[in-house]
């Protein structure tokens, strides 16, 4: 059974100013469904169709993890995002940044400073322990939290292809716009079934 591209959960052009149609329509459209049409030919035929698209991140390696990551990550960040973002979470999610972070303006500024000094491409992601325990992870190429046993609570591509189009170099630019359409309500959900 091949792994299926899901629908975004917004239309292409809602997420403007922050990132346009063309940005979008290349980011999804181009490379995001790449990541799934690459991970169903390597894996065409082998256990791995069986599974879960998060079981085959998290036990596999090479090309496979590689696609199989990215095809997560892309998913998960579309998620990240809303028209009708920005603002601040609440409840547990807000108690917990300000205990691990000092409260929401240090995660922030902590979380824009590791997307903008990740070397090459990668993802900044706020992650939690199965405690509630948050935490900042930069996080290289197509690595995540699900390899490291911590659950995705937010993330943020800063691979070139996320944001190139429309920001150029811009990479700092590209983050602190981010704020305008975090989707906080989708992240507390995350941070409340975290395991």
């Amino acid at each position: 059974m091949a792994f299926k591209q899901p629908e975004l959960p917004y239309d292409l052009k809602a997420l403007a100013p922050f990132v346009s149609e063309e940005q979008m329509d290349y980011h999804y459209n181009k490379h995001h469904a790449a990541y799934f049409k690459k991970l169903n030919g390597l894996i065409e035929g082998k256990p791995e169709e069986q599974k879960e698209l998060d079981d085959v991140v998290k036990s596999s390696s090479g090309g496979v993890f590689n696609n199989a990551a990215q095809a997560w990550n892309h998913t998960f960040f579309w998620d990240c995002m809303s028209p009708d973002g920005g603002g601040k979470p609440s409840g547990e999610l807000l108690e917990s940044i300000e205990r691990d972070f000092g409260g929401l303006e240090p995660f922030m500024k902590q979380f824009s400073d590791s997307a903008a000094t990740l070397f090459g491409s990668g993802w900044a992601w706020l992650a939690s322990d199965a405690a509630g325990k948050l935490e900042i992870m930069p996080l290289s190429n197509a690595d995540t939290p699900l390899k490291h046993n911590k659950t995705p609570i937010l993330t943020l591509d800063v691979w070139e292809h996320a944001y190139y189009i429309d920001y150029r170099n811009e990479r700092p630019r590209f983050i602190e716009q981010f704020r305008d359409v975090i989707h906080w309500d989708f992240a507390e959900n995350n941070y409340k079934e975290r395991s």
